[in-house]
């Protein structure tokens, strides 16, 4: 069903970007800018100096209360007790099974006191799930109507950030955050992200967030370029981050999507160790690899796989990488066939096309 603009929720920043002229589409029951110079230019900006992100869209539910670190610990995969204060990590959300409720930043503002930032689609689920997981002392709370976030990536997103705040950012290391003073405003900034480069996410309050904006693309001049949904997925793809509801979902486990790092099996029980550990155990039937086109061509979601003439698996994200200036995408196929250097073939519009599995992530900034 499409989505009326009557009932798309909007950011607080949309009118900034409607001003700006940004192509306006629904996403996931929002109202989102998927480009405002062009796909490509934004793309390479970020790559090559700094773009600037409205995220607003994303949720965040807060954990507190002296049970906050077992209920996290019991509904993720990875392990919250290793984080200092001021630490992040990237989790999976998961049921019993194994698979995807969503996956998930977690951060650590105290001992008892964990900050989740999930996927916009997902904050209700989400939401009712980790409540329905609570027992003893620990309040479940949807806080995401309390804050705005603005991403800033690229080589010149910090040196431009800098100029705005009297906190010496260099000192937030990568997966860490602070409370920091921006501009007069206090907001949380987190050296995070979802491009393959280096930056902060922001999290403000929805009334100062067009101010920020405004502000922060001032600053930065032409050092600073606004960039769309449009670019964040391709961006997202050069370095292999997945998307929910692309890459990974509720049929989908943490193991076949080549997120095994994630998994810290030291750590004690949490809700799918049972079954994640068997399929270890067993092993896994298929798993999401890296690919290219060898030809001519450009292969998207939904298109089908062949090896040997048979059917193999679909496209779960795929496009023109930009910066690469290669067809590149990330697909689900039988465990044995997705070492890298495996060809097989893809269904576009009736042609088969050749690609290969290669090493991912496809794009590694320079440190």
């Amino acid at each position: 069903m499409v989505e009326s603009s009557s009932e798309l929720r909007r950011t607080p920043l949309h009118a900034v970007h409607v001003a700006a002229g940004a192509k306006m589409v629904p996403f996931a029951g929002w109202e989102m800018p998927i480009e405002y110079a062009g796909l490509v230019s934004e793309h390479n900006a970020v790559r090559s100096s700094a773009g600037i992100f409205d995220v607003s869209h994303m949720g965040e539910i807060e954990v507190s209360g002296p049970d906050a670190l077992a209920l996290v610990q019991k509904v993720t995969t990875n392990n919250a007790a290793k984080l200092a204060i001021n630490q992040a990590q990237y989790s999976a959300l998961v049921y019993p099974q194994g698979t995807f409720v969503d996956d998930l930043l977690v951060y650590r503002f105290s001992e008892d006191h964990f900050f989740l930032c999930v996927n916009a689609s997902n904050v209700e689920k989400d939401y009712e799930y980790i409540r329905s997981h609570a027992n003893g002392n620990a309040e479940v709370r949807n806080s995401s109507a309390e804050y705005a976030q603005i991403a800033v990536q690229g080589p010149r997103a910090i040196p431009v950030l800098q100029k705005m705040t009297a906190t010496n950012l260099q000192e937030i290391h990568y997966y860490w955050f602070r409370r920091v003073d921006l501009e007069g405003e206090s907001v949380i900034a987190a050296r995070t992200g979802y491009t393959g480069e280096d930056g902060f996410e922001i999290f403000c309050k929805p009334d100062v967030a067009p101010h920020l904006w405004n502000r922060i693309r001032e600053v930065g001049g032409d050092h600073i370029v606004p960039t769309g949904l449009g670019a964040r997925d391709t961006l997202r793809l050069e370095a292999k981050m997945v998307l929910y509801g692309n890459d990974i979902d509720d049929t989908t486990t943490v193991l076949e999507a080549d997120l095994d790092w994630i998994i810290k099996w030291d750590k004690g029980d949490f809700i799918a160790r049972s079954a994640l550990w068997k399929q270890k155990e067993n092993g896994i039937d298929r798993k999401l690899a890296g690919f290219e086109i060898v030809d001519r061509g450009i292969a998207r979601h939904g298109h089908e796989a062949y090896i040997g003439g048979k059917k193999a698996g679909v496209v779960n994200s795929g496009t023109f990488a930009p910066f690469l200036k290669k067809a590149i995408g990330l697909i689900y196929l039988p465990d044995e066939n997705a070492s890298v250097d495996q060809d097989f073939e893809i269904d576009v519009r009736g042609k088969r096309l050749k690609a290969r599995v290669v090493p991912t992530p496809f794009y590694r900034r320079e440190k």
